[in-house]
């Protein structure tokens, strides 16, 4: 696996990365587990969370600089990119902070004697991250399993391997032990040798299905406890009684940022009768005034894919949506640039047997649905192999509550689009995978819970 960083603007060759030896895992596995050991015997909370919070004060004061890391990885636009920085920072304090309340004892009722249950490190973790949020993935597994005692091996994507070594220099500057973070620029089958490893007690993933798959096979060979988050195709319902004003205003973020490569952006927007038009009408005047260009530049709104290829993946599934029927509101024409830039396309008209249907597009396209009622929207919203996330539009917030509810997804958002708080817990049911990150829910993810029963005399 070759690991370099292509500008995903200009196409050019940034730097290549050597891969690491199986002599220099079988070292980081030796490192991790005695840091593992150490953390059993002495505990060290306190000074981890300093030292965590010393992480938060260095990528607030840095965050240009790591920013520039990111958007040179894989194209995101500079501003949000500083947001990623910045979201790793709340989210390194806030596990600091929570750490104490998170990991206290709890007690258990039994009329049989006294319980409760430690909450308790379980030992290494590998995490097997994606390029989209090459920052972000990385901090809401780190920090957490950091608190609990658990070291991390990380296998970034290999398009992105600045970044992983730039938060591996962000450890290091945080005078954070050796053994409690390391970043190995590993091949596919180091890294099933890694999981398989008796020193590694979980292992984590966000990416495809597939990878998702080929993870969990060798966890579950193994008896190691996984995560996973594999993506969604989420459903943006809006309801008869929907503020279509307030609806426009988020078009562009539900489905833009991040070029729409976001496993929780919205991708099929679902409209009663009642606003299909209007809706149509907004999104493609929101498309329409998407400026694409330099991810640099502060007036970009569009910036270019993370690589050649997903180009070609996006433009490939548009065209297929089309040849099975899919009608172009708008876009689908070819941007004449070096930069791997999609147009933003808007699909109406897709019926069922169309591949798009049940398809994720990590990329600027919107897919908009006319159905008959509220209850053909739930059904349809319901008709995925995925369930990440999803939103829901109306008035009436009781009603769009109990709406969300019928929804078969792992989160549900309440007239606005995706977001993402440490305090709030992210993940999915179906094919998008299993496990929480963030929050306690996220925290708990790979915590031995240790029973300690004395019974009554």
């Amino acid at each position: 696996m070759v690991y370099k960083t292509v500008n995903p603007y200009t196409n050019e060759l940034v730097k290549e990365y050597a891969n690491v030896t199986d002599a220099q895992m079988e070292a980081a596995l030796v490192q991790a587990y005695n840091r593992y050991q150490a953390w059993r015997r002495d505990n060290n909370l306190v000074q981890r969370k300093m030292q965590l919070h010393r992480v938060a004060d260095l990528l607030r004061r840095d965050y240009d600089h790591y920013a520039q890391v990111i958007t040179t990885d894989m194209g995101k636009l500079f501003s949000e990119a500083q947001g990623e920085v910045l979201l790793c920072a709340d989210i390194a304090d806030y596990f600091a902070d929570k750490a104490e309340e998170f990991l206290a004892p709890q007690p258990l009722k039994t009329e049989k004697g006294e319980a409760y249950y430690l909450k308790q490190a379980s030992g290494v973790i590998f995490a097997v991250e994606p390029w989209n949020f090459p920052f972000y993935q990385v901090m809401r597994v780190f920090a957490p399993n950091f608190m609990i005692g658990n070291p991390m091996l990380l296998k970034h994507a290999s398009i992105c391997p600045g970044s992983a070594q730039a938060f591996q220099d962000l450890i290091n500057e945080a005078e954070i032990e050796a053994g409690a973070f390391t970043n190995l620029f590993a091949s596919y089958d180091q890294v099933a040798t890694a999981i398989a490893d008796r020193r590694v007690s979980g292992v984590c993933l966000t990416g495809s299905e597939r990878g998702g798959a080929a993870i969990a096979k060798i966890a579950g060979e193994n008896l190691k406890k996984s995560s996973l988050e594999l993506g969604g195709n989420d459903a943006f319902i809006i309801l008869d009684d929907a503020d279509m004003d307030e609806v426009a205003q988020v078009i562009t973020p539900a489905r833009l940022y991040n070029a729409g490569q976001v496993c929780t952006s919205s991708k099929r927007f679902i409209v009663t009768e009642k606003n299909y038009q209007r809706f149509v009408d907004d999104v493609v005047a929101s498309f329409k005034m998407a400026k694409w260009g330099d991810p640099m530049d502060e007036t970009t709104v569009v910036a270019p894919l993370s690589s050649a290829q997903a180009k070609k993946d996006v433009l490939a599934q548009i065209a297929s949506a089309v040849e099975n029927g899919a009608q172009v509101a708008f876009g689908n024409q070819a941007i004449n640039h070096p930069g791997n830039f999609v147009m933003p396309t808007v699909l109406t008209d897709i019926t069922k047997d169309n591949p798009l249907y049940n398809t994720e597009v990590f990329g600027p396209v919107a897919e908009i649905y006319c159905v008959k009622d509220e209850e053909a929207a739930i059904a349809l919203a319901n008709d995925s192999s995925y369930g990440l996330g999803g939103t829901v539009f109306s008035m009436n917030l009781d009603h769009a509550k109990a709406v969300a509810a019928k929804i078969e997804t792992g989160m549900s958002f309440i007239n606005s689009g995706w977001t993402s708080l440490p305090e709030l817990p992210f993940g999915g049911i179906k094919n998008s995978g299993y496990g929480r990150e963030l929050s306690q829910l996220g925290f708990n993810t790979f915590i031995n819970e240790h029973l300690v029963f004395k019974p009554y005399q």
